[in-house]
């Protein structure tokens, strides 16, 4: 079992020699060109090449988050396999690493990073319907990609293609889904449920303590680790059984400036309790601004959360210092960290009154706290007439299936690991260590330990006002009370503090009216009706952070992963001026309309 110094994506194609100008020849030396610093490895199991600095066999690629390689269930995080006649393409279930696929001719190409396959489209072409999922969640759920011509394999899923002999030629099947035995269907509720508090405590215990050793075991003692805290329950507790495992370890914070989002006094405060080290990042809004275009390139593909850009200058800090970075990612999926209550009351309300106004699935998309709901308001007359059939819902299909999760709250943490978690926090998180040259393990993302939580009834998990109950009470046997029964909110940045500071001139220009008219996507004055209230209070107090923010990166993902060079701007819009002066003219305009 070893580790590779740093993260290297891979790439390759698979596929018959379909014609001459397309040869074989002719494709590796586009391969080579794409990325010349990596070893080739071909063979003749139909016409495959593979570019990675990790082969492990003749005939595979694989890449893990972590950096590990040993004897899994599963090959890796993301791997590729040729065998005769047939290309398997596959992720792990908690979508660490993402990969992506197209077709050109009778060849597939395939990459871990969508960036390496752009150079082979002519003209790329952005998703309307990619488009409308990342207004309502986001992040773009696979199988799209923002580009109609690239797709992604889902996490949890393998896809599979066969050469077919077709009048005597070659051609390569349509892919056909694969689910493994060991994939996200192990995430169903479990016929028996365990009851005793005591004996779930001990058991949560005992699997804890074998996630953290499996996560460490090739790990040399005297070499120093990083953890990204918080001061919450999950980072607090990775870091305690780091200590424990008797690592070096090194604790990164984030300190955004604002002292209302601070958490930097609950960091500390573990920090000391553990006796070691916590590097304080400066996350000011200057800062963040200057990050936005690295942050999109980072990312490869656009993500909506405000965490983005502050999570990136956290690990370009702990880059300095360690080659590995442990978090405590996934700990509010397992075990019920968010709030979940208003879709607990609308499960039980709407099982009394069925005829109720929203059903369950529109619910669910509300929880994203994003644009479901606002096309009208927000997308231009064009990109509503090719979204209008587009139903969102399908995405949720599979991950609220009653019938794998028959109680509510264990359907909800389900959805929670599928969606939330595999098709953003995961390989954001990812995404984002790479870029610095890390590999980042999350002890939390732990086959065993996850399909554990299956068995756990509602009441070990939400007990009145207190989330993750079950955690927190395994937590006592390392962590002092003070830290686990502290009240815990997600992670808050200051956004909207810097909308109307730091952030101000750059919405006039990445979000300016005539760059927006250019794309004919979204409405010209978006950012100055969001900020303004026109598209009213809850957009405009509640959910404005990181809509607003998804509006930012989604412009930024088009410069620099599209390399789009923005037109001329327009003056129509008050980000110009002073930011008191354009608040005054909201204030005034809001008068006229209430006088007219």
């Amino acid at each position: 079992m070893g580790a590779i110094d740093k993260p290297s994506h891979f790439i390759g194609y698979w596929g018959e020699d379909d014609s001459l100008r397309d040869s074989f020849a002719s494709r590796t030396k586009t391969l080579s060109r794409l990325v010349p610093d990596y070893c080739i490895r071909q063979g003749k199991l139909s016409e495959w090449a593979i570019a990675s600095a990790s082969v492990l066999a003749a005939d595979t690629v694989t890449l893990n988050a972590c950096g590990r390689f040993g004897p899994t269930d599963l090959p890796g995080d993301a791997w590729a396999a040729v065998e005769a006649k047939q290309l398997r393409l596959g992720r792990d279930p908690f979508g660490r690493v993402p990969l992506y696929w197209m077709q050109l001719g009778e060849t597939i190409w395939f990459s871990t990073r969508m960036q390496l396959l752009l150079p082979l489209i002519a003209s790329p072409q952005i998703s309307p319907i990619a488009l409308h999922s990342y207004a309502c969640f986001s992040y773009v759920p696979a199988p799209l990609t923002p580009i109609e011509q690239i797709a992604s394999v889902a996490a949890g899923s393998e896809m599979i293609w066969e050469i077919a002999d077709v009048n005597d030629m070659p051609k390569v099947r349509a892919a056909k889904l694969s689910r493994r035995e060991s994939l996200p269907s192990a995430w169903q509720e479990a016929p028996q449920l365990l009851r005793r508090e005591d004996e779930a405590i001990a058991q949560l215990q005992g699997l804890l303590q074998q996630a953290i050793d499996r996560q460490v075991a090739d790990l040399p003692i005297d070499e120093p680790v990083g953890v990204l805290l918080s001061g919450g329950i999950d980072s607090s507790l990775v870091t305690a059984l780091l200590v424990k495992a008797g690592l070096q370890v090194r604790a990164y914070a984030l300190d955004f400036g604002v002292e209302a989002y601070s958490e930097l006094p609950y960091a500390q405060q573990v920090a000391d309790f553990f006796q070691i080290p916590l590097i304080r990042v400066a996350a000011t809004g200057d800062a963040v601004l200057r990050a936005i275009g690295p942050t999109a390139k980072a990312l490869d593909l656009p993500y909506g959360d405000g965490t983005t850009a502050p999570l990136f200058l956290l690990k370009q800090a702990a880059a300095q210092d360690v080659r590995v970075v442990f978090n405590g990612e996934n700990g509010d999926q397992l075990f019920a960290g968010w709030t979940n209550k208003p879709l607990i009351a609308h499960g039980v309300y709407s099982a009394e009154h069925p005829a109720g106004g929203e059903t369950f699935k529109q619910q669910y998309l509300r929880t994203f706290q994003r644009f479901y709901g606002y096309e009208k308001q927000i997308f231009s007359p064009e990109m509503l007439d090719r979204i209008q059939s587009h139903d969102l819902s399908v995405y949720l299909q599979d991950a609220i299936d009653p019938e794998t999760c028959p109680s509510l709250l264990a359907r909800l943490r389900r959805a929670s690991l599928m969606l939330k978690g595999a098709q953003n926090i995961q390989p954001r998180a990812t995404a984002l260590a790479f870029a610095c040259g890390l590999w980042v393990r999350s002890p939390f993302c732990d086959p065993d330990l996850t399909a554990w939580t299956f068995q756990l009834p509602g009441e070990l998990l939400l007990q009145g006002a207190c989330e993750k109950y079950i955690l927190k009470k395994a937590s006592e046997r390392w962590l002092p009370p003070e830290i686990v029964w502290r009240e815990k909110r997600g992670m808050g940045v200051p956004l909207k503090v810097w909308y109307y500071q730091e952030f101000w001139a750059a919405i006039g220009d990445r979000l300016n009216p005539n760059l927006l008219r250019s794309q004919n996507c979204w409405q010209p004055h978006l950012a100055d009706s969001m900020l303004s209230g026109e598209l009213g209070v809850a957009m405009r107090d509640r959910y404005i952070g990181n809509n607003l923010w998804l509006l930012l990166m989604w412009q930024a993902w088009r410069t620099e992963v599209l390399g789009e060079i923005p037109g001329k701007r327009s003056l129509d819009h008050v980000f110009w001026l002073p930011p008191a002066i354009g608040q005054r003219i909201w204030k005034y305009r809001r008068r006229l309309t209430v006088d007219c």
